[in-house]
């Protein structure tokens, strides 16, 4: 088996692009993911930001969202970035009508919390598995997590709000690395899903 994983980004809507290059520069395999067959191929994958009623809405209609929700029970390593945090959230604080989840971590978030688009912003966060110096976060209409579960891993806060998330194989973050070119915590999300890989080969 090749140490290099194959991982997916959902390309229903958001920044899918960065996501592809940002995993290719950490050492994956990197693939656009649309349809549940193509899920079954994939290690990992990443739901990117975007907006999270339209990612619901897209992964219902394509027939994706039951089959990643039976797969991130059973383990599969997942990422998710700004709406993508929103998608992995057991709750949304402010759902719009029909949203729907994928859950996977014990989080309840707050949609477009800490502002609008026009109140968008760059700040240095400090993440914890990210050594090195702070990590730049872009933050796009981002949410925030309101409140955790007792087994959640708080990595990151920033302004007093937790920003950035870990619960088994599952991982969020309310910012946008892949916009930055510091793709730190895609080869974090990476070196998760080669530990499952080893996990699941013992």
């Amino acid at each position: 088996m090749s140490d290099t994983p194959v991982i997916g980004v959902l390309a229903l809507q958001g920044d899918v692009r960065e996501h592809l290059t940002a995993l290719a520069v950490a050492d994956a395999v990197a693939r656009p993911v649309r349809r549940p067959e193509e899920l079954t191929e994939m290690d990992g994958l990443v739901i990117p930001g975007g907006e999270s009623t339209t990612i619901s809405k897209l992964a219902v209609l394509f027939g994706v969202m039951e089959p990643l929700r039976a797969r991130v029970r059973d383990g599969l390593p997942v990422y998710g970035t700004c709406a993508g945090m929103i998608m992995l959230a057991d709750k949304i604080l402010d759902p719009r009508s029909g949203q729907e989840t994928v859950g996977g971590i014990d989080m309840i978030v707050r949609r477009n919390a800490f502002g609008r688009q026009n109140e968008s912003f760059e700040a240095a966060v400090e993440v914890e598995g990210v050594a090195g110096a702070p990590v730049e976060g872009v933050f796009i209409r981002a949410p925030w997590v309101e409140s955790v579960g007792a087994g959640v891993e708080v990595l990151a806060e920033h302004g007093g709000h937790i920003v950035a998330v870990r619960q088994g194989n599952a991982l969020a973050t309310s910012f946008h690395p892949e916009l930055t070119g510091d793709h730190r915590v895609h080869a974090l999300f990476v070196d998760m899903v080669r530990a499952e890989r080893a996990a699941e080969s013992l």
